[in-house]
């Protein structure tokens, strides 16, 4: 049994009254507070997926960028010798 509800209401005092009611809203707001942050921080984690994702994909794009550059110039390189004894 619940100590605060083992006594009659006219027991309790206004004043203690408006401090739990007090307290309860600071846990209602705290609640809130919480949810509105776990949804933020899922929204966040979908982001931050998103964007390592796309990351991923542009570093794999430069690097065959870099590939077909060098063997450009590899090609460039190995063609002029052959240009300049003609």
């Amino acid at each position: 049994m619940n100590l605060l509800t083992k006594f009659p209401p006219r027991l309790y005092s206004g004043e203690m009254i408006s401090e739990f009611h007090q307290l309860s809203e600071k846990i209602s707001e705290l609640a809130a507070l919480t949810q509105a942050l776990r949804r933020e921080n899922a929204a966040l984690r979908v982001g931050s997926a998103a964007l390592t994702a796309e990351n991923t994909d542009l570093a794999r794009r430069m690097d065959e960028a870099h590939q077909r550059v060098a063997a450009l110039l590899a090609q460039m390189s190995a063609a002029t010798p052959d240009e300049e004894a003609v």
